[in-house]
């Protein structure tokens, strides 16, 4: 095996291209054995593997510096950078993040977890380069998903003013975490369609320098590409095209559903996907629990039938708010997908309440976090009656450094106007949501429960228009605790 040779970049380099496409088989098989038994980012890595592999056969880091977005691809970076025990065997599957982290390897440069920041702190890196006269490569590796955040949008706005070796990669495999959404993918669209020929190009409209791979999962093509541009003394936009979940049939066909995954039988999935295309209909278990998602979703799609100006929102993750492509369909356009744009979905909803309708934005603990300035600004000093549900806000739905789901407490319940309700089983949830999505005086928040939906049976209160007030559920004595 290859890989079991893979100890730094400098190994990489020493195959032949047969060589490297054999080792591209053996980091799939891999990410195959580790995922579906561990879980982790599937679509992505399988996706960037002969990406990630050409990137590290043609530059030298961590003397050049590769930044990757987010950094939920970086399974194969890891591997070829001195990491790969973490993967091969699981005895260490933990010894890793699920992101790139400096306290791991000098190769990783950020601890990144949130989108749309490659482009920006690579940026950072060109100009502290320059100041010092370094001569180095400085590359990032952003996802066309992640383009629909201001922030990456503004890093690219800048970059043109470098003026200096600046590689950006843009890997471009027609998802975010769900489809994606907004006018710049039109024109990726016609860029890919063009093989790149297109007059209309935002990189180039932006200053930047161009190239483009129509095949993005061919090493030698990436090779070749990255070859032209190492060393170049300007910002330049390398465009990839790739397959998200490439080498894993089901993933390819559900890219949603294979963004991340929890451990899985392989077997399985695939017989499963097997009976699908024969138009075999699977069973739906009868004994599934309820899910907040789910019910939220249904509530709401009901709510859309009776009022045509009640409207959905989500910002790049629809599976949070339980709204699959089936509902996203049944909704039409009383759902809204913003991206991953955070900033906007919070002022599209203040907009949308101040012209009368009744929008409710679903986002995750972690994510909301993204939004302060337009949460305060845009929203509440405005007391736009709009409703922000969040959801997964606990001390372990999600624990890593950069996805902590707890600031939101502090972060909403400190800003003057917004109501922040917390429920604490089905009933009082669902009183509340149609209470904020009925009053006209607040924006209100809700705090879903992230310990499973349970089910109180007792009379709960209607009306939260009363501020400032909680209620004891149970009474502990001091000398229990």
């Amino acid at each position: 095996m290859y890989l079991e040779t893979i100890n730094s970049p400098a190994d990489v380099k020493k195959l032949s291209l047969t060589e490297l496409n054999v080792l591209c088989d053996e980091v799939r098989e891999v990410l195959l054995q580790k995922l579906s038994a561990h879980g982790g980012h599937f679509g992505p890595n399988f996706g960037m593997v002969e990406a990630t592999i050409a990137l590290h056969y043609v530059f030298n880091s961590p003397v050049d510096k590769i930044v990757f977005d987010v950094s939920h691809q970086c399974y194969v970076h890891k591997m070829l950078t001195g990491r790969k025990e973490a993967f091969l065997h699981p005895s260490h599957y933990d010894d890793v993040s699920g992101y790139t982290e400096p306290c791991e390897s000098e190769h990783d440069l950020f601890t990144i977890g949130h989108t749309s920041t490659s482009v920006s702190l690579a940026g950072g890196l060109v100009k502290g380069r320059d100041l010092q006269g370094g001569k180095e490569n400085v590359i990032a590796v952003i996802g066309d998903g992640s383009l629909s955040g201001g922030e990456a949008l503004e890093g690219l706005d800048f970059a043109t003013e470098l003026k200096s070796n600046f590689i950006i990669v843009v890997n471009d495999n027609q998802m975010s975490i769900a489809e994606n959404h907004g006018g710049l993918y039109t024109n990726l669209q016609a860029l890919r369609e063009s093989d790149g020929a297109c007059a209309c190009n935002l990189f180039r409209a932006m200053g930047l320098d161009y190239r483009y791979v129509g095949n993005g999962n061919d090493v030698q093509s990436l090779i070749k590409a990255f070859e032209e541009v190492k060393g170049i003394d300007h910002p330049v936009v390398v465009h990839i095209n790739t397959l998200k979940g490439k080498g894993f049939a089901p993933a390819v066909r559900h890219k949603e559903t294979w963004h991340f995954c929890d451990p899985f039988n392989p077997e399985a999935a695939l017989a499963e996907l097997a009976q699908e295309e024969a138009g075999i209909r699977q069973a739906v278990p009868d004994n599934e629990p309820e899910d907040y998602a789910d019910l939220t979703a249904e509530y709401l799609l009901d709510q859309m039938k009776k009022d045509p100006r009640v409207v959905a929102i989500s910002s790049g993750t629809p599976a949070v708010i339980g709204f699959t492509p089936e509902r996203r369909a049944a909704a039409g356009r009383q759902f809204v997908d913003v991206g991953i744009a955070e900033e906007h979905a919070v002022a599209l909803a203040s907009g949308i309440a101040a012209a009368g309708g009744r929008p409710v934005y679903g986002a995750l603990s972690t994510f909301i976090q993204r939004a302060y300035d337009q949460l305060s600004q845009d929203l509440c000093i405005n007391n736009n009656p709009a409703v922000l549900l969040v959801y997964w806000g606990s001390l372990s739905a999600m624990n890593d450094v950069t996805h902590a789901c707890f600031f939101d407490i502090p972060l909403i319940s400190n800003i003057p106007n917004i109501v922040y309700l917390a429920p604490t089983c089905k009933e009082e949830y669902f009183a509340m949501l149609a209470w904020g999505m009925r009053q006209q005086e607040h924006p209100v928040a809700i705090r879903v429960p992230a310990n499973g939906v349970i089910t109180c049976g007792k009379p709960v209160d209607t009306d939260y228009s009363r501020l400032n007030r909680y209620k004891v559920a149970r009474q502990v004595h001091k000398w229990l605790l």
